[in-house]
Formats: C-alpha cells, structure tokens, sequence
C-alpha cells in the first residue's frame, strides 16, 4: 500500500523506498480544462539559475537526463522520470507544477494526485481536489529537496498569476509576448516536444499536436537553445537564407519597439555596425519612405512626435509636444507626470526587490526581520507573541492564548512567562517584532532551550516547560529558560546575527548575551568573584558566566546584544 501524504507533510525518501530511480504520475483533470505540468530545477535559494533545468513540453528532459519527461501514461495525466542520484549538486529542490492553460481556476479541478513509484510499486502518493484551491490558476503540487538528504514533500501551494507567476517567483525571466505570426512553424522532422525516452514503461499515446498559439508564459520563456529536442518557440530562429539573426543591440532597432526582432519569413533590415550594413548610420526611419521635409527645427519646438523607438532613438520627455503657455521651450513642467508608461514601469521595477516571496513551505523567511507563516499548510494553528502580526491574508482567526493559573504563578516566579496569542484558519500570517533578525529552527524529535524572551512564535504540535539552570543566582533573577521539544518550527529573534559555537568543556557565556542552546547540553552557573581581586574598587562587569558542558554536536547562540 502506498504511503498516503497530506498537503504539508514531508519524509526522506528513503524511507519509501531505497532505490534512486523513481516515476513521478501527476493525475489532474476538470471539465473543460487544459493543464501544463512542468518541473522546476531549483538552486540552494530556490531560484531557477539555470533555466536549462525548466522541463516541460518544449524541453523534455534536462541535460545529464536526470529529469525526464514523459508523458501521460498508465492513468497519469503527466509523468517524468528522476534519476535521484544523477541530479547535480547545484540542483537542490525540484518542484512539480500543475497551471491551466486558458480559462479556469483551481477550484473547478476535480480528484487528482501526484504519487511516487519505485521498481514498479506506488509507494507514496499525494490527493488533491478543487475544494483546496479557489481562484488560483497554477499550484506547486511537490517538492523533492536535498537536506542532508533526498526529502519528499506535499506543497499544494496555488498562484493566482499561472505560470508567469511561478516563473517569476523561482526567478525565471518571461518575455513579451509577440504577435502570432512571428511565431516560427517546427521545422518538419523535428522530434515532437512529447517524445518520452525509453523508461520501461508502456508506451504512451500520441499526444495531440501542440496548438499553433501557445500558452503566454510558454511563449516567454526561452531556455538555452542547445538542450531543445525541438525548436523553442521564442528562441531566435535562422531565417531563409541561412543569415543568423544577431542578438537585438541595445538601441531601439527600426521596427517600431526596442529588440524585437523582424518577423518570420521576411528579410531582416541591416543594423549599422553589423556585416552588410552601410558605411553610415542610417537616416531615421530605415526602410520607409520618407517625404521631402523641411530643415529640422528646434528639438522639441514644433515638430511631429513619432513614437519612442520607431527608427531614431527614443526622444526625451516632452519632445515633440508644443511647450505650455509661459514655458520655455525644452523646460520640464514639474508637478506634470512626464510619460505614464515609463513612469509606472519604474514603480514596478523599484518595488520588485521586495515582493514577496511566496515557497509553498509552511514557515518563509520573507526578510531577515519578517517572517511569513501559512496555516494551510499542515493545519496546524500557530502561536505568536501577542502583537507580533503585522500583515495577514485569508480568513485567519486571532485568539487568546492564556497559561492557565498555574502557568502564571509559574511564568511570574521565573521571568519565563509569554503572553501569547493562537493563530487559526485559512491564509497566511506576517509576523515581526521591534526590528529584530528573525530565525526559524525546525526541530524534528530533539529539542532546543531558548530564553523566552528570544521566542516569537513556535507551531503549536511542540511541547515547551520551563527548565532550572543549576547553579548559585544570577542578577536579575535569569535562573531559568524555556525548554522546546518535538517537531515543528520555533521562531527565535535575536538583536543583530547571532553567531553559533559548538560547546566544549571550556565555553563560557554572559547569561545577558547567549539566546539559545541545544537542549542535551548541562548549564551552570560560573561565578568568578575572588576576595583579592574585589578587595579593590571598580567592577568588570563579567563576574557571573554560564558555563556550558556537551558531548561533541552540541551548540550555543550569543548574539551581540545583551539583554
């Protein structure tokens, strides 16, 4: 039987199965309904640096074949082929995607999956159906990722945006879209994008020949020419004639827009600077015909406006355009928005740096100082430091979390006490506190000691009590911190980047300093008062350490901050 998955759940994938030779079936469908699936090759920051590892009907397998398409077979809408011990070790994560193609949503999906088989035996898979989504039109079904080792995880994390969406969100460029007929036919003989390598599986159906108008983001993305088994739609095709198109020069080119190209099965204009171009710059407006003019006037004073990049280079704000009564010619008019377009393409690409950064992971470090935690993933609710949300999306629900009675008299005696509140529903929640760096630790059965007042926020499924430190006092009565065990993720702040040590029998810290420490390590309180060396005035200031003392593994957290 195979292994049943959650959306949020995770595993090694040794412990399905211990071969490296693994099918991944995608079944969706819906009625009226057209899907893309694709896989994506991520680096170690989840970002597609290297688009030769995009695989999807255009590209169908990556460069060593370590991922392959397949097509759809045995009951599966689409299939790949992942060769584990293959993959490079720049790749990191590989993520399975399902987007629509054309319109619909998400919601509309009926009963699908995504499951792994091993020597020919399912040994995990992972159901969806359309009451997950709503409006989304493209959805991260599942990830395999290296941590330590090869790991499973159900994603089901939707994008409203479709594919541009994803491509974008793992760093993936989309070209502008053009018009239909510079669209290049496939050259007859090529191999069809479909074609499935030989996996010993039964042989899948032919496919429906691919449409003449590709999906948008299809169209605008180009991967690296020399991996296509057929031609890629948007890459730089050879024209009749056998003249290589050279790449488009960074001045706008005479045919009406900044680097796009001539259209398919017509002659490209020569470009000054390349072989068979004039001697000289060509006039503005290369090849039109251009009427008698009369001596050019002033720049800006009187003369018609051509659009920016329309044979001649693209003009300065206001040129072209009579100058407004009591102006003088040539002068900005400030407090007048000068060219929309380019003004909101600037807004966009300013603001582009800090968009969010959507994982499809329980727990996404959004910046170092905010953090973002999903509750639909693994439906389990989240407690926070009240007052720590600073933005949420969706239906969430924010309620008090108390320590009972017996938790107060606890938390007053020993300064370990957290006003906290329970984060529930459907959405995604935004967490911060007072600017500080922010770190999600994920445990999984062992345990960590943090100060409470270094915690955020921490999955609810963990257990935590307050743990002594032995030993004689400490100013300010910090004898005690708080104890975390089980799996899930804390959240730990810190004042500054803290730095990690390992724990020897010599690793002293000022207890006003150190943040967190591996829970198997013993604590006691170092005092370093000698009667001589206090016999005279003055104070260092470090006379009360902790010492810590481990087996080899073991760790402490300072940060450059004292409390």
């Amino acid at each position: 039987m195979p292994r049943e998955f959650q959306r949020g759940h995770k595993t090694r994938i040794s412990d399905l199965t211990t071969g490296t030779d693994l099918y991944v079936g995608v079944q969706i469908s819906g009625p009226g309904l057209t899907f893309d699936i694709s896989c994506f090759g991520l680096d170690a920051d989840e970002r597609l640096s290297d688009d030769r590892y995009f695989v999807f009907f255009n590209q169908p397998k990556t460069p060593e074949e370590s991922v392959q398409l397949l097509g759809a077979q045995a009951g599966d809408t689409e299939s790949f082929r992942v060769t584990l011990d293959r993959i490079p070790s720049q790749i990191r994560r590989l993520s399975f995607t399902a987007t629509l193609d054309g319109a619909g949503q998400m919601s509309q999906i009926a009963p699908g999956y995504l499951r792994i088989v091993a020597g020919g035996e399912e040994v995990a898979r992972y159901s969806f159906d359309g009451s997950e989504f709503s409006t989304e039109r493209a959805v991260m079904l599942g990830d395999f990722y290296f941590k330590d080792v090869w790991r499973f995880a159900a994603v089901g994390q939707g994008f409203d945006g479709g594919l541009d969406a994803l491509l974008r969100n793992f760093g993936g460029e989309v070209a502008e879209e053009e018009a239909p007929a510079a669209a290049p036919q496939p050259q007859s003989g090529a191999a069809p994008g479909f074609a499935p390598p030989a996996f010993g599986a039964p042989a899948a159906p032919a496919p429906a020949p691919v449409p003449q108008q590709p999906p948008p983001a299809a169209q605008g993305f180009a991967p690296a020419p020399p991996v296509h088994a057929a031609p890629t739609i948007v890459a730089p095709m050879t024209p009749p004639g056998g003249v290589q198109v050279p790449p488009p020069p960074p001045a706008p080119t005479a045919y009406g827009q900044p680097g796009q190209q001539a259209p398919y099965g017509q002659p490209p204009q020569p470009t000054y600077g390349q072989p068979g171009a004039p001697s000289a710059p060509p006039p503005p407006g290369y090849g039109q015909l251009q009427a008698p003019q009369a001596p050019t006037p002033p720049p800006g004073y009187g003369q018609p406006t051509q659009p920016p990049g329309y044979g001649q280079p693209t003009p300065p704000p206001g040129y072209g355009q009579q100058p407004a009564f009591g102006q003088v010619p040539g002068q900005q008019s400030y407090g007048v928005p000068q060219g929309a377009p380019q003004a909101g393409a600037g807004v966009a690409a300013a603001l582009q740096q800090f968009k969010e950064t959507p994982t499809g992971q329980r727990w996404t470090q959004q910046t170092r100082k905010l953090i973002r935690v999903d509750l639909g993933v693994g439906g389990q609710p989240v407690l926070a430091r009240q007052g720590s949300m600073v933005l949420y999306q969706g239906k969430v629900d924010f309620s008090y979390k108390g320590a009972g009675f017996a938790g107060r008299i606890v938390g007053n005696a020993t300064g370990q006490e957290m006003q906290l509140m329970r984060c529930t529903g459907q959405g995604q929640v935004f967490l911060a506190e007072d600017s500080t760096m922010l770190h999600p630790i994920e445990l999984q059965g062992d345990g960590i000691c943090v100060s409470a007042e270094n915690v955020l926020a921490f999955d609810e499924s963990l257990q935590y009590e307050v743990r002594r430190i032995e030993g004689h006092g400490i100013p300010g009565g910090a004898l005690f911190t708080m104890q975390f065990t089980g799996t899930g993720t804390i959240v730990v702040k810190t004042h500054g980047t803290p730095v990690v040590l390992p724990v020897t029998p010599t690793t002293f810290a000022d207890c006003n300093a150190v943040v967190a420490w591996s829970a198997a390590a013993q604590v006691v309180v170092s005092s370093q008062v000698r009667m001589r060396r206090n016999a005279y005035p003055g104070d260092t200031g470090e006379s009360v350490n902790l010492q810590f003392r481990a087996a080899p593994g073991n760790f402490i957290v300072v940060q450059p901050y004292e409390v």
